[in-house]
C-alpha cells in the first residue's frame, strides 16, 4: 500500500465559491457542496490536507488579512465538524504584479508548506480549478487534479484550446477527486 501523500488544495472555486470580484468577507464565504465530507475521508485515510490560495484581494484593498482569518476559521471549524482537520493553510496576498514567490504558479506556498510539515518534495497531489494550479503542480512534482466547480471547466477549454500542459486528472469536484486519491492507495 502506498503511504499517504499530502494533498495540497486551492480554495476558492475548489472548496468554496469563486466569485468574480473575489470572496471578501465572511458572509461571501460559501462553501461547495460534499466538500467537507470529502476533505474528511481524505483525512481519514492519513492525507495531510493544505489549502493554497491565492489572495490578491488584500493587496489590492478589498480584503482585510483580519477577514482573511475569520473565513479561514470559520473553515477550520465546519473541517473539525465533519470529522477532519488542515495541516496547513497557506495564502499569499500580494497582487500578480508584485513578483513575489508565493503567488501560483510560483512555488512559494508549496516550498513553505513543505518545510514547516517536514512534507516529502516532489510527492502528492494538487486540486485546483485552474491553470495556475496545474503548473504549480507540474513545477512541485504533484499530480494535478483539475477539478470542474469554480473555473474549472472554462480553464479546462482554455487548456485545450491554447494547447497547453494538460492536469493528469480532470474530476467532477472535490469528491470525485477524493475518489481518485483514495483509489491510487490502494495500487
Amino acid at each position: 500500500m502506498t503511504p499517504a501523500l499530502p494533498v495540497f488544495l486551492d480554495r476558492d472555486g475548489v472548496i468554496n465559491e469563486n466569485l468574480r470580484d473575489y470572496v471578501r468577507s465572511l458572509s461571501q464565504w460559501a462553501p461547495l457542496p460534499g466538500v467537507f465530507e470529502a476533505m474528511a475521508r481524505l483525512c481519514a485515510a492519513g492525507h495531510p490536507l493544505i489549502v493554497v490560495t491565492n489572495q490578491s484581494g488584500i493587496a489590492r484593498g478589498f480584503l482585510e488579512e483580519a477577514e482573511l482569518a475569520k473565513i479561514h476559521e470559520r473553515m477550520i471549524s465546519m473541517m473539525h465538524m465533519a470529522g477532519g482537520s488542515f495541516a496547513g493553510i497557506e495564502h499569499c496576498p500580494h497582487a500578480p504584479w508584485d513578483g513575489c514567490s508565493c503567488r501560483k504558479p510560483e512555488t512559494g506556498m508549496i516550498d513553505r508548506a513543505r518545510q514547516r510539515l517536514s512534507l516529502p518534495m516532489r510527492a502528492g497531489w494538487i486540486v485546483g480549478d485552474a491553470e495556475t494550479d496545474m503548473e504549480l503542480g507540474r513545477r512541485t512534482g504533484l499530480k494535478t487534479v483539475l477539478v470542474l466547480t469554480g473555473r474549472g471547466r472554462a480553464q479546462l477549454d482554455k487548456i485545450m484550446r491554447d494547447g497547453s500542459a494538460p492536469p493528469d486528472f480532470v474530476r467532477e469536484d472535490l469528491g470525485s477527486a477524493a475518489d481518485l486519491i483514495l483509489g491510487h492507495e490502494s495500487e
